[in-house]
């Protein structure tokens, strides 16, 4: 994953993650994202464009604009 202030390069992709901007490789998956930050994939939910995603719907490559969120899941009963 590219940090903030690096040049993009050919073929990588700017998204916004938590409403900050990140650029990334072109083949980063959702999956890829969530463990480079460090996330257990159990330990978040996702949601990309305003749309919740599924753990198993991880391998999602993400694009151009997209927007990402990650937040804490929520367990009621």
């Amino acid at each position: 994953m590219k940090s903030l202030g690096t040049p993009p390069a050919a073929g990588d992709v700017a998204i916004r993650l938590d409403g900050q901007p990140r650029t990334l490789a072109a083949d980063t998956t959702l999956a890829d994202l969530v463990a480079a930050l460090g996330h257990a994939p159990e330990a978040v939910s996702t949601a990309v464009n305003g749309e919740f995603v599924a753990r198993h719907a991880r391998g999602r490559l993400l694009a151009e604009g997209d927007a990402v969120l990650l937040f804490q899941p929520i367990v009621g009963g």
